[in-house]
């Protein structure tokens, strides 16, 4: 592997307790940020959504650019891809018409697809192996589409199916659990994280709104700019732990490889 191979792999980081405790928050964030600037603040969806993804797209920018990993580039591009994928499904539920049944099995489709182009050009679906720039690139769209499906499948769940932000948080947190315990068990841990990367969402989604939304419609109350301003400086605190640790990102000891 060449030097330049090794400085784009260090830009992935390590899967470890830490790691999911952002991207949950992350998830969030992503939900209670898009419906405060999009319903509280005024802009609309379609503001917010324009704003977001010109961002991300400037994020993005720079992580591609980036020689090694770098916790605040890196985080800040999941939570700006969160915001994105959850606007994305709610202007094409909300806005567009478009069921959550078509969208959540449009969205696993194309998921499906991006996995299947994704093996079928590098052999390979491990985060433990991004050492290409089109490696990376598949990485991101995949990452993508897992926060637009998640966010389908969640409102699916609690919203069309109506099993209610409590329940969806049990039902999505039993899932994140089981999947945690078949990897500890011996499953595969490629297809296991990429499951839990997807339930993640909803379960985050599920949260968000249990504790953002009024109680006349089953949420705790505490608005979306409280939940937002918390979860966020939850993941600073997190993302700034992990910028002053030393020494460079690797798999962890015990990690498996597919």
């Amino acid at each position: 592997m060449s030097e330049i191979q090794r400085q784009v792999l260090n830009k992935v980081p390590e899967v470890t307790a830490a790691f999911w405790v952002i991207k949950i928050l992350s998830t969030t964030v992503g939900e209670t940020g898009a419906d405060y600037l999009a319903v509280n603040v005024g802009l609309g969806a379609a503001v917010t959504t324009t704003l977001t993804a010109g961002l991300l797209a400037a994020v993005l920018a720079l992580q591609v650019r980036e020689r090694r990993y770098k916790p605040w580039t890196y985080w800040s591009t999941v939570v700006l891809v969160s915001v994105v994928g959850t606007q994305v499904t709610d202007i094409l539920t909300d806005k567009l018409g478009v069921s959550l049944f078509v969208s959540t099995g449009v969205f696993a489709a194309a998921l499906a697809a991006v996995f299947a182009l994704w093996y079928a050009t590098e052999r390979t679906l491990s985060i433990h192996a991004i050492v290409t720039r089109r490696r990376e690139a598949f990485y991101w769209l995949a990452i993508l589409l897992t926060f637009a499906l998640g966010t389908a499948a969640g409102d699916l769940a609690t919203e069309a199916l109506g099993l209610g932000f409590n329940l969806g948080v049990v039902i999505f947190g039993t899932i994140l659990a089981a999947l945690a315990l078949a990897w500890r068990l011996g499953a595969n841990p490629v297809t296991t994280f990429w499951l839990a990367y997807i339930v993640t969402r909803p379960l985050g989604a599920s949260l968000g709104d249990l504790l953002s939304q009024a109680r006349e419609y089953g949420g705790l109350g505490f608005g979306t700019a409280s939940t937002s301003l918390v979860f966020f400086a939850v993941i600073v605190a997190l993302v700034t732990s992990l910028s002053l640790v030393s020494g460079r990102p690797g798999e962890p000891a015990g990690q498996r490889r597919a």
